[in-house]
């Protein structure tokens, strides 16, 4: 029996089989960010969603350290999340039934202390309250010296510190986070006090553990940040924008564009290239439910912008679409 279409590489399979509604818009969309990087391209990626819980890292680190993403902005929860699922990995408790749970059910988690995200639970304290006692002296350090560091740039400490080394219970190479920080790329968190670490180091204020505010720089700095990020890397390269979900993860850091035209009054390039993943269904008055022309008329992009959306499941998409870039250079 001849062997055909299901032994083809994922390129081949892509091709030859994605060819009408999201099947062909996730062909295209892969296509143009080739056709991206190889104009010496730079990609952005915008990460919402529960994409570390996911364990996007598994196909996603691989992009960082093959220089197919630049810089990212991701909710606070992701930045952890990733973290999380490196240390406290087989202590995770799958959920595979979680549709059919009774409130009661979940009750009987919350006692165990494990926290649902949809299909799996977080154990809280062989990754939260673990994390947390390591990222609390990080933050005492750095009251002590007078010095104040992005969220990322604690985690990336931690990394590169002999706490976490001896404790991972997954291949670092799987962690997404461990390759942003290898390739010292930038992080922009806004909002992280909407995250498990936010919230313990507000109660760390409140208790007195810390004295500070000010030693966990801001999500306004993070966009005064990115403004310098992308001025420098837009004056000598294409930014693509690749989105995973919507939230503010995409939604501030896509407006720097029209912050530095419109309110700086200074020229830039526009994204260059354009792709939303998202399970959200077109809308009105909805951000992760806009369509990418919508994004024209607040100077995002431009008519000619590649712009791609993809109205399906991150855990599906996004694997593939970076199996297809990775593949794209041994062709």
């Amino acid at each position: 029996m001849k062997k055909t279409n299901s032994y083809l590489s994922v390129n081949e399979f892509i091709t030859h089989h994605f060819r009408h509604f999201n099947a062909s818009e996730l062909k295209r969309a892969s296509e143009a960010y080739v056709s991206h990087l190889q104009r010496e391209g730079k990609m952005f990626l915008a990460m919402a969603g529960a994409m570390s819980t996911a364990e996007l890292g598994l196909s996603l680190a691989d992009m960082i350290r093959n220089d197919k993403i630049h810089a990212i902005s991701c909710t606070g929860a992701n930045l952890e999340e990733d973290i999380f699922n490196l240390i406290a990995q087989k202590d995770y408790v799958p959920v595979p039934n979680y549709r059919s749970l009774s409130a009661e059910d979940e009750q009987r988690l919350f006692e165990r202390k494990l926290n649902r995200v949809t299909d799996v639970c977080i154990p809280e304290v062989a990754a939260m309250r673990r994390l947390e006692e390591c990222v609390l002296q990080l933050w005492k350090q750095a009251e002590a010296e007078g010095k104040r560091y992005f969220p990322y740039e604690y985690m990336y400490a931690l990394i590169r510190g002999d706490v976490l080394r001896e404790s991972c219970q997954i291949d670092p190479r799987d962690s997404w986070l461990v390759a942003a920080s290898e390739k010292d790329i930038p992080i922009f968190v806004a909002g992280w006090e909407d995250s498990t670490l936010g919230n313990v180091f507000a109660a760390s204020y409140l208790q007195g553990k810390i004295r500070r505010l000010d030693i966990v720089k801001t999500g306004m700095e993070a966009l005064l940040s990115l403004v310098a990020w992308y001025k420098e890397r837009s004056a000598r390269h294409e930014i693509g924008f690749f989105q995973i979900g919507g939230g503010i993860a995409g939604d501030f850091s896509i407006c720097v564009v029209p912050l530095i035209q419109q309110d700086l009054n200074e020229d830039c390039r526009l994204w260059s290239y354009y792709c939303q993943i998202s399970d959200s269904t077109t809308s009105y008055g909805s951000y992760s439910g806009a369509v990418p022309n919508e994004k024209i008329t607040w100077g995002k992009l431009s008519p000619d912008t590649p712009s791609f959306i993809i109205e399906s499941d991150a855990t599906i998409v996004a694997p593939l679409i970076f199996a297809y870039v990775l593949g794209a250079d041994g062709e």
